[in-house]
């Protein structure tokens, strides 16, 4: 069937031997043409009952203790696995190939065990790779522990030492016969009552550091001494590892971003065990790593001493250390990524496997086991086209698997509605897209879709007409077009990817605007004399205001769209919003009667008298009885060119209909037909309102009272209870339905006047976007072309540029784009669109690649 009705679907039952059951699942999925559903879920509660006491359904039974959960656990935990090597490729930036070369079929068994292995292998090695790293970490923390307090501990000796000569030398200039023994004595118990002082080393980080200190000393009371030192280069903090971040460059290559922090190297001189005590805690609390520096004053003074001949030699044992943890880094890494490379040649080929696997055991769940634990039992949804090529599926599957049976494919008859199947290309899969945001269509009911290819990007162009600015969406639409092969295996942005999903929808949004803009004759809103001169000219040279006063008609008319003369004149604002208020009308009326046109097809074709007699008639006299009226007076003033006020008409039409006309009378007999509008409009009210509820009372009564009736044929009931009414699914309820009908009545009859008025959006979003049009290209580029200056020149044109991409081209784009869509899914496909249905959603291993990625 084609696209106006959606495909003919039939349920069917497939029961398939258990040993070919695996073959059979994986050729379907390859097909992509039935539905499965889960017999448990679907069953009526009837059958449910009696399959359950026969021992057909495992309906008491958890997920977990159903058939096949030990193989979907154990292939979701091959998938856990493949995502952990993805991540770890992406880390190391190794990109999968997406085209892998031919090898041969791989064991599902064989693949467990080779996936556990190589998922133990990275595992111990990212373990080794963090021990060495925080090593590493910590080693070079500690070389600048060292450097700084050497420093320190060499100033500070450094000095000790310039005071104490001094003070020798003070004592023997000064030593004599008269000088007091008593003194030397009290040096001698100075000393000995000297207290030895303790001190931690470390580092904080600097943004904490004035915290830390002042903490510290407050904690111990001002008992400590403090010296802090910055350290140059930031550094990572060993114990809460590396901060990694991943940037990407493209789609194909990432790079890896470490955070480094700045920190403070400390050294915190105390006295007492209790004061170390708090210090250590305070350490702990503020994250500060501390490093040992020996306390032994010898080996200081020996450190200290080298430090004043060499560079810090002290820290050369730790360089070679750090050279060390370098090396088996570096090392370490090198070996990670070549297994990742590896595992990068075989990774997609792995992860398609695992989940085509895993997506056949999770469709195999939904199926039942039959008494004899033989044969499982299927049903779903399939296309009446596709049953041969489902049997060749079949008939292959049980060859490949050397079944001995085959499986046993048979139609099944319910009242069940079937889902929705439109077979839709790359050109109409995005119109059809903008129907199923609304809604999906019920079954086999009339497809607005087919229409939107045209409607919608007309509608768009209405408002966006300039064929300058459809250029522009056509050579993006085409560069898109051109590149499709390329980008769509290739991750994009969200909004990237969905505009290039709608790249043939832009197409004909561009195509179209092209055509608009040449009806309106507007290229960046100036008009070109393209088909033919002016039809007008000056009447002297005092005509240059361009004024239609001063104008004769020397030519015959423009042939095709607005004379350029227009733009420009005085009247040109009077003129085209005239033309495309009426032009809007027009159009909206032509659409609304279009989709109560396609409810009458969905009537004929359900076979449902009552909603053709008492709902499309009434609805077409009422709409054209007031709005087609009115859109033929339009017609009619365009090809007489008279002066009548459409206006004056339509409200002294309700107000007062037997008034004479005067001079805006169109034709003969207008009076008399707009009182016998006016009626046929009053009468189709009540026409829409009060037959259709008590007709289906009636209809109800007279099917309870045929409960005993012939069996009909499985296939005659079958379409009979999907083409049924809903009404006769449910109890009748005449208060209900009567409500309903009154409410579906009022809302046509007050959409009908709001619809219509809906539709002047089209005139005054062209009229916004053509008077935008026209400040950019006269206040911007003409104001800076008028400078004689070529930076203002310059200036005025990257300008206008940008206000015109950015305004015009993607601002006006998406709110045309909504307004249209707005026409479509309100103003027109309430007319006649339910929508109701759900859509045929195929077991195909192409949709689960697709949901993966």
């Amino acid at each position: 069937m084609d696209l106006f009705r959606s495909e003919a679907m039939h349920l069917v039952q497939l029961i398939i031997p258990i040993e070919s059951a695996h073959h059979t699942v994986s050729y379907i999925g390859d097909l992509g043409l039935i539905q499965f559903k889960d017999v448990r879920a679907h069953s009526s509660l009837i059958f449910c009952e009696i399959l359950f006491l026969l021992g057909l359904l495992n309906a008491d039974k958890s997920p977990f203790q159903r058939t096949y959960a030990a193989q979907i656990k154990k292939f979701g935990e091959m998938a856990r696995k493949l995502r952990f090597f993805k991540e770890q490729m992406e880390k190391a930036g190794v990109t999968p190939l997406t085209k892998p070369m031919k090898q041969a079929e791989i064991d599902v068994d064989d693949l467990e065990v080779k996936l556990g292995e190589l998922e133990a292998e990275l595992v111990e090695m990212n373990t080794n790779n963090e021990k060495l790293q925080h090593s590493y970490n910590e080693h070079v923390e500690y070389k600048l522990v060292l450097n700084k307090a050497g420093e320190f501990f060499s100033s500070a000796f450094s000095r000790a030492t310039a005071q104490q000569k001094e003070i020798e030398s003070q004592q023997t200039g000064e030593e004599s016969l008269d000088t007091p023994l008593l003194e030397e004595k009290e040096i001698s118990i100075e000393s000995s009552k000297q207290v030895k002082l303790g001190f931690i080393t470390g580092l904080v980080l600097k943004e904490k550091s004035m915290l830390f200190e002042r903490i510290i000393f407050r904690a111990t009371r001002g008992n400590v001494y403090t010296r802090q030192a910055a350290v140059e280069e930031p550094v990572i903090d060993p114990v809460s590892g590396e901060k990694v971040d991943f940037g990407c460059i493209s789609a194909e290559h990432f790079i890896l971003v470490v955070t480094y922090v700045e920190k403070n190297v400390f050294v915190i001189f105390y006295s007492g065990e209790k004061a170390k005590t708090k210090i250590l805690k305070i350490c702990e609390a503020f994250g500060a790593n501390r490093y040992s520096f020996t306390e032994d004053f010898g080996k200081q003074v020996q450190m200290i001493s080298l430090s004043l001949v060499t560079l810090l030699p002290a820290s050369f044992q730790v360089s070679g250390r750090l050279s060390e943890l370098k090396t088996a880094i570096d090392a370490g890494l090198l070996r990670k990524s070549n297994l990742l490379q590896t595992i990068g040649d075989r990774f997609v080929q792995w992860s398609t496997l695992v989940r085509g696997e895993k997506s056949i055991y999770h469709t195999m769940k939904m199926l039942s086991l039959d008494v004899t634990r033989k044969c499982l039992v299927a049903e779903g949804w399939s296309p009446v086209f596709a049953t041969n090529l489902i049997q060749d599926a079949l008939q292959r599957a049980a060859f490949d698997s050397n079944s001995q049976v085959g499986t046993i494919f048979q139609v099944l008859h319910t009242s069940e509605s079937p889902p929705t199947y439109f077979r839709t290309n790359k050109f109409t899969s995005a119109f059809q897209d903008i129907v199923d945001a609304y809604g999906v269509a019920k079954y086999q009911e009339a497809n607005p879709g087919v229409y939107t290819i045209v409607t919608f990007p007309f509608l768009f162009a209405i408002m966006f007409g300039d064929w300058g600015h459809g250029i522009c969406m056509l050579l993006a639409a085409l560069v898109f077009i051109i590149r499709e092969k390329k980008l769509s295996g290739q991750k994009l942005g969200d909004i990237t990817e969905m505009t290039f999903g709608g790249r043939y929808v832009i197409l004909m949004m561009a195509f179209f605007s092209i055509y608009t803009g040449l009806i309106y004759n507007e290229f960046f809103s100036v008009p070109f004399k393209l088909f033919a001169p002016s039809a007008y000219a000056c009447r002297d040279l005092s005509c240059r205001d361009a004024t239609t006063y001063g104008l004769i008609k020397e030519r015959p008319t423009y042939p095709f769209g607005v004379d350029p003369v227009w733009h420009g004149s005085r009247s040109e604002l009077p003129f085209l919003n005239s033309l495309k208020m009426k032009f809007s009308i027009l159009i909206g009326v032509a659409q609304m009667n279009l989709g109560i046109i396609l409810s009458y097809y969905n009537a004929m074709y359900f076979n449902n008298s009552l909603n053709i007699w008492f709902q499309f008639i009434p609805q077409m006299i009422f709409l054209n009885s007031l709005f087609g009226y009115l859109s033929l007076l339009i017609i009619l003033k365009w090809c007489t060119g008279s002066q009548a006020d459409l206006y004056h008409v339509m409200i002294y039409m309700f107000l007062s209909p037997t008034d004479e006309l005067g001079e805006n009378q169109l034709f003969h007999w207008q009076k008399t037909v707009q009182l016998v509008l006016l009626l046929s409009a009053l009468v189709s009210v009540p026409w829409m309102l009060l037959p259709k509820p008590f007709l289906l009372k009636k209809q109800h009564q007279a099917r309870q009272g045929e409960s005993y009736m012939p069996l009909q044929s499985t296939e005659e009931s079958l379409q009979l209870e999907v083409n049924h009414d809903s009404h006769g699914h449910e109890e009748f309820e005449f208060s209900e339905v009567f409500v309903h009908q009154m409410i579906h009545t009022i809302e046509f009859v007050l959409g009908a006047v709001s619809n219509t008025a809906s539709y002047l959006r089209l005139w005054a979003l062209n009229l916004a976007h053509s008077e935008l049009s026209s400040v950019f290209y006269e206040k911007v580029l003409l104001l800076a072309w008028g400078y004689n200056n070529i930076i203002i020149l310059v200036v005025g044109a990257i300008v206008f540029i940008f206000a015109t991409v950015g305004v015009l081209l993607v601002m006006e784009t998406l709110s045309a784009f909504l307004h249209a869509l707005r026409l479509h899914w309100v103003e027109f496909q309430n007319k006649f669109y339910e929508g109701d249905g759900y859509k045929f959603s195929p077991f195909s291993f192409a949709s689960v690649n697709d949901e993966y990625e």
